[in-house]
């Protein structure tokens, strides 16, 4: 309190224009602080999408199960499987992902779609990571991949096109963190819509 008194006494003895100085302060501060934040944002991301601004609504076309079962297993890849079904659970994850997003508004009727996102499965892959003592597989890295392609409708237009989009999991055979295959198959097909999603609203 006797230090408070002493710079209210300070400050009349220093005059009007002493007084204005530290008035001054504190604005000059917050408008460097305003500063600071507009040049990080003009630098950084922001939370505006790509997409063209009449693409509202998406319809998601069937994924098609383009697994070839019949191609002779190489040393490039000796895990391949084939897993009937998977091709709709990746067209619900995809759903599902955008739903969650919000960006875009999935519908039911292709024709009334601004956007159709549309795509193949290419590879189901469940390769060894880990081994024990005895040679046995401890962990699995569980790959789904696909291919996949973002068309304007209302222009017929390609926006983005890419092959080779990949999802991944691990499955654990043992211990605390052992699971079965499906579910990490269900993790890396989640891993998978999200990749796509994510690349269909790109964000910058």
């Amino acid at each position: 309190m006797i230090r408070a008194r002493g710079q209210r006494a300070e400050a009349r003895r220093q005059g009007p224009e002493a007084r204005r100085q530290q008035t001054k302060l504190p604005v000059l501060c917050s408008l460097f602080s305003v500063l600071c934040l507009l040049s990080v944002s003009g630098c950084g991301y922001t939370t505006r999408s790509l997409l063209p601004a009449h693409i509202k609504t998406v319809y998601i076309d069937n994924f098609k199960n383009s697994i070839d079962i019949t191609r002779e297993v190489s040393s490039r890849k000796p895990y391949q499987l084939y897993s009937p079904g998977l091709e709709g659970e990746l067209t619900r994850a995809v759903g599902d992902k955008f739903v969650f997003d919000g960006t875009l508004k999935v519908v039911k009727d292709r024709s009334g779609a601004d956007a159709v996102l549309s795509g193949e499965l290419l590879e189901y892959v469940r390769e060894p990571l880990r081994y024990d003592e005895a040679d046995d597989v401890t962990e699995f890295r569980i790959r789904v991949v696909a291919s996949a392609r973002f068309l304007d409708a209302r222009d017929n237009k390609v926006i983005w096109q890419a092959e080779g989009i990949s999802g991944e999991s691990s499955q654990r055979t043992e211990g605390l963190l052992r699971k079965t295959e499906e579910t990490a198959r269900a993790e890396a097909v989640t891993d998978l819509a999200r990749r796509i999603v994510e690349k269909t609203i790109e964000v910058w």
